[in-house]
């Protein structure tokens, strides 16, 4: 259907604009009447001759759907029918490529689809854990309740996630800066001192010899080091994309020395918080122990979840599957047991969380603290010792000189 572009004023004399899909422009007329909106405006707005090219589409972020998820608790909550808040939350939405996906929600509920099999079609937006939490709200009738505690937890994760990012990225452009800076002294400062040391017409000292060597093959196969490096990255991308190899790394990287802390840390706060917000939900725990495994994030973490789920089938509970593992530390465990124990799963899930919360910013800073000190070495040790070896022969040079 068209989409008309309107201005106007509503009952209370206050100025409105946006936009509204309708069949035809007397449709329009009818669905502002209905808003009670006045035009003054109202035409058909521009086709988007890329909108059928998804690629040039905006993305949907999480702080989209968190905002989708709060408005729309609010409204239900508030008594607006559902295919209403649909259908104004799609109105009011600036993402074009999320306008379309509650317009189409919107029309799949009103023709007597649920709301979490029709959000089940955007798998990319809507996950397994949001489309499960919002079937069980529907379900038990709180899906005003449900919608609520996804945003909280969204919320959460997205600052987790924010942390770990926040953490990486000092290092990376350190790296990146230092690399680039070794590049263009190689490519074209040595070069410059290679010329005067020619004139000496002696036998260079043997780091200035290598830093020379080392110019001379970077100048030399540049595009070929840059495609090694491009190769490198391709491969590992490709590898990781395989079971075998996700496995592999994600192993290695929850066993690397500084990051493999933080890293096991945000796994088990993201694993206690999501199976914590489903229980609470109202979501059976093998069901809520699948989705937590596909949204893991870590495949060792995925794997032994399932090990788990399988496990707790058979009829066990939850802490010993959990222990054997090896993947979890043992006062998670611990404390689950005590959760299975008394009742109150869903509450020590959410405590263990929010004690690994503290401990990921603990593991931040710490990270941030011993990273700093080792790429100030590493910077000062790159760049200084290809200084060094630069003055070298002037420095020998000067010797001589002196000793003459």
């Amino acid at each position: 259907m068209p989409i008309y572009k309107y201005k106007g004023i509503n009952s209370y004399g206050e100025k409105r604009h946006g936009k509204i899909e309708a069949a035809s422009e007397a449709a329009a007329h009818a669905q502002l009447k209905k808003k009670r909106i006045t035009p003054s405006v109202l035409k058909e707005a521009p086709k988007d001759i890329f909108e059928n090219i998804s690629f040039l589409q905006p993305k949907v972020t999480g702080k989209d759907v968190v905002i989708f998820t709060r408005q729309l608790s609010t409204m239900i909550d508030a008594g607006l029918p559902l295919v209403q808040s649909l259908e104004i939350l799609a109105d009011q939405q600036e993402n074009p490529t999320f306008k379309k996906v509650l317009r189409a929600c919107k029309s799949d509920v009103e023709t007597g689809s649920t709301i979490a099999e029709s959000m089940k079609k955007f798998p990319d937006i809507f996950d397994n854990l949001f489309c499960n939490m919002v079937d069980a709200g529907e379900v038990g009738g709180i899906l005003d309740t449900i919608l609520s505690r996804l945003a909280a937890y969204m919320e959460k994760n997205m600052m987790l996630v924010k942390k770990v990012k926040g953490a990486m990225t000092y290092p990376t452009i350190c790296l990146c800066i230092s690399f680039m800076v070794m590049a263009v002294m190689l490519i074209f400062v040595v070069p410059v001192f290679q010329k005067m040391f020619a004139s000496f017409g002696s036998a260079l000292p043997a780091p200035t010899q290598m830093v020379v060597d080392m110019s001379d093959f970077a100048k030399h196969n540049f595009i070929y080091i840059f495609g090694a490096i491009w190769a490198v990255f391709f491969i590992i991308k490709k590898y990781y994309k395989t079971e075998k190899g996700r496995l592999n790394i994600d192993r290695l990287l929850l066993i690397a020395p500084i990051i493999g802390p933080l890293l096991r840390r945000v796994a088990v706060a993201k694993f206690t918080r999501t199976l914590g917000t489903m229980i609470t939900s109202g979501v059976p725990i093998l069901d809520a122990l699948n989705v937590v495994a596909r949204t893991a994030g870590n495949k060792v973490i995925e794997v032994a979840v399932f090990r788990v789920t399988d496990a707790i089938s058979e009829g066990r509970a939850l802490a010993e599957p959990l222990e054997e593992t090896g993947v979890f530390p043992s006062m998670v465990v611990q404390m689950i047991n005590v959760g299975e124990s008394t009742g109150a799963l869903d509450n020590m899930l959410e405590k263990i969380a929010d004690f690994y919360d503290e401990e990921v910013d603990q593991a931040v800073e710490n990270l941030t603290s011993a990273i700093e000190p080792l790429m100030m070495v590493f910077l000062g040790g790159m760049i200084g010792g290809l200084v060094i070896a630069m003055y070298l022969p002037i420095f020998s040079m000067a010797g001589a000189v002196s000793g003459n």
